[in-house]
């Protein structure tokens, strides 16, 4: 997923607009606030080494099948993902973390760790550098399916790798799972699913009481072409988990190329936009909020009409990572935003 999305921002006009506006942002900001706090909980406490070391020979297969056999818990790990960063800090082990890419800002500002000495960039999370990554001795490297050709020239190489690629969220959960496992922090990602599982229940469990209509969701991915997410992507699920109805759920790719004409026939309730993942502050790929309303045909379209083109961050959810509730709650705020309006 991460190879593919990328950006994001958001105006208003009238007073009902602006007040639409405020209330959708007040909810997003309410739902996520409670989010972070719990996340936070797992990423600073458990930052710790888990004391839940595996002992002996053991093996761990990843998202591809392929089974990698380890006689000791690793200790310098690699990441090739932010996603997979994520992770290792979630459940407990980013001391062991020695390298990530340049695209990794969370848990922690990265960038600036690399400049000062305390972290080692190995790259582009598709052109790792693997000068680099030989450097830091590494005896496991988290991947992505996106380095399948050079997962391949690493294991070669010796290297202990594991794929991740999750395209849901049950796959997320797994693959914290799988990631405690190989490194020898299983009751810390236990923890760590059971609570992400706890979150996303009580805001499912608050839409389900509500028994509202389930509002259509059009997420753009790209604009040129115009792409959205299909039916088999991480966001799909996600779109779904928080109550909404994707209206490109029934395309088989992942990110389905689709045409504006179809966006308007489809007349999506709430339109989601994203933050530039590389660059947050840049201005995104469909240039602002205002210039998509202004699409040909677009003006007759609900989200449009009714103030509910959203603006989120474009990391997040391109992140298929332990801030999953966090993804889930973000939607659902969008999507219902009179349940999550705490005020």
């Amino acid at each position: 997923m991460q190879n593919v999305i990328r950006r994001l921002d958001n105006p208003s006009s009238t007073e009902r607009g602006k007040k639409m506006k405020n209330k959708l942002t007040i909810a997003i900001i309410a739902v996520v606030a409670i989010v972070i706090v719990v996340s936070a909980a797992f990423i600073y406490i458990n930052y710790a080494p888990s004391a839940n070391q595996t002992a002996g020979a053991y093996s761990v297969t990843d998202d591809e099948g392929y089974t990698t056999q380890f006689t000791a818990v690793p200790q310098r790990i690699i990441s090739l993902a932010p996603s997979n960063t994520q992770i290792l800090f979630a459940i407990g082990v980013g001391n062991k973390v020695v390298g990530v890419t340049d695209y990794d800002h969370y848990p922690y500002n990265f960038t600036a760790w690399i400049a000062a000495g305390n972290m080692t960039s190995v790259g582009g999370f598709s052109t790792p550098n693997k000068e680099a990554i030989a450097s830091l001795n590494p005896d496991l490297i988290l991947a992505t399916n996106v380095n399948d050709a050079d997962t391949v020239s690493l294991r070669s190489m010796g290297y202990k790798v594991l794929v991740l690629n999750p395209n849901n969220v049950t796959g997320v959960l797994n693959d914290i799972t799988m990631v405690g496992q190989a490194t020898g922090a299983t009751q810390n990602a236990t923890e760590l699913v059971n609570s992400i599982n706890a979150q996303i229940s009580e805001i499912q469990a608050k839409i389900a009481a509500a028994n509202l209509p389930k509002p259509l969701v059009y997420y753009e991915v790209w604009n040129n072409p115009l792409m959205s997410a299909g039916g088999t992507s991480f966001i799909n699920d996600v779109i779904t988990k928080a109550g909404g109805i994707n209206i490109f759920g029934n395309e088989t790719q992942q990110y389905p190329t689709v045409s504006s004409e179809t966006v308007v026939a489809k007349n999506p309730d709430v339109i989601m936009l994203p933050t530039d993942m590389a660059n947050p502050g840049d201005t995104p790929f469909y240039g602002s909020v205002a210039q998509v309303e202004a699409r040909p045909g677009w003006s007759s379209i609900s989200a449009v009409q009714n103030n509910r083109v959203v603006v989120v961050d474009g990391d997040l959810f391109a992140e298929a990572g332990p801030r999953i509730a966090q993804n889930i709650a973000v939607a659902a705020a969008a999507f219902y935003p009179e349940l999550f309006n705490s005020t």
